[in-house]
């Protein structure tokens, strides 16, 4: 199913400054008319209502607005729309996929009381997501034991996990139980 959107502001700018793109969200095919510079963020929010990613400090340092695009974890707040023609983004709300049964990020949050407002948590789980694809990836950190072979899977220690969701910040300090909610689901 492909959905058709104007996501322009009320007054429009030139048609040379916006441009047709097609975003994958949450597995399902987006064609939008975008102002090139319009945000990710914005256009998740206000034009696909996905309200999942937040608007926290809009510069890039809190990690509210944390997606993933192609399978990575980006600040959604710094990268324009019109630049992701053609890549899969998925939000909080699309992990989880079709069914009823939450993502096992999402389970192990609640299971584990590992929010408090709740502001950050999208943020969070998504960046989590990321760091366990990164670490079984290979991907190493700044704390990774230089002795890890390169491209081996990276073992998710208390450390590592902190060091690897230290991007995403949480005012009401709920690290200790994110940090056990990640531990959870480490396969």
């Amino acid at each position: 199913m492909d959905s058709q959107h104007d996501s322009a502001p009320a007054s429009r700018p030139p048609e040379s400054s916006r441009s047709q793109t097609t975003l994958r969200v949450n597995g399902k095919p987006h064609t939008l008319t975008v102002d090139h510079r319009r945000v990710l963020l914005d256009l998740l929010r206000e034009d696909l209502e996905l309200a999942g990613a937040k608007k926290g400090c809009d510069h890039g340092q809190c990690g509210a607005c944390t997606v993933l695009v192609d399978g990575r974890r980006v600040n959604s707040c710094l990268l324009f729309a019109a630049a992701l023609d053609g890549c899969e983004i998925t939000t909080v709300e699309g992990l989880a996929g079709d069914g009823e049964e939450l993502h096992p990020l999402q389970r192990a949050f609640l299971d584990r009381d590992a929010f408090q407002c709740g502001y950050c948590t999208p943020g969070q789980i998504c960046s989590a997501v990321g760091a366990l694809a990164e670490a079984a990836a290979g991907h190493p950190s700044h704390v990774t034991d230089p002795a890890v072979p390169s491209g081996e899977p990276v073992a998710l220690d208390r450390e590592e996990i902190r060091e690897r969701l230290s991007g995403n910040l949480c005012r009401c300090g709920a690290y200790p139980r994110i940090a056990d909610a990640v531990e959870d689901v480490i396969p």
